[in-house]
């Protein structure tokens, strides 16, 4: 299975202890393409049509960010409103993402214990990533279960290897 994994955070080889160990860990596997969306568009204009193409060469589509505000960063929102095209995603004519895999894998900075019904954020992760199963459905995706690095602010580098060893047998599959 060829999977691409999209990665959105801005600030992945500066700012990401998280992310870019995740996208690294992905990078490894010959069935991966490991895409630095904010280093491919640091001024935010999307070629469209490259992303596309990647999209039609892989089996899998993950989108790989770190949760914000309850949401992924902007340039997902933005990608998605540029690359989701209807007629090419969607609509009667839109089969892009037919018999395809759609995964999120997303890092959060609050420990999983937050991600409960009494937690502080009161939701499970599942529950914030409703959008994006939406989004899977509405393009005729497969939803694939997410995959979360809770924690990321406190995170042992112990946890962090496990998290990649982890996200990279997923990915394997």
């Amino acid at each position: 299975m060829k999977t691409l994994v999209l990665v959105f955070h801005p600030g992945l080889n500066s700012q990401s202890h998280v992310n870019k160990t995740l996208a690294d860990a992905a990078a490894e596997l010959d069935n991966v393409t490991v895409r630095d969306e904010y280093a491919l568009y640091p001024d935010g204009k999307i070629d469209v049509a490259a992303e596309q193409a990647a999209i039609e060469a892989a089996d899998r589509i993950v989108f790989q960010f770190p949760l914000w505000w309850f949401s992924s960063p902007a340039l997902l929102k933005t990608w998605e409103d540029e690359v989701l095209q209807h007629g090419w995603a969607y609509g009667s004519e839109g089969h892009a993402f037919e018999g395809k895999e759609f995964q999120v894998a997303v890092s959060t900075g609050s420990p999983e214990a937050n991600y409960q019904p009494d937690g502080a954020n009161k939701f499970v992760i599942d529950q914030v990533l409703v959008p994006f199963q939406g989004t899977a459905n509405y393009i005729g995706a497969t939803w694939v279960k997410p995959f979360a690095t809770f924690g990321a602010f406190g995170i042992t580098d112990e946890a962090l290897a496990e998290a990649a060893k982890d996200y990279k047998e997923l990915l394997a599959k």
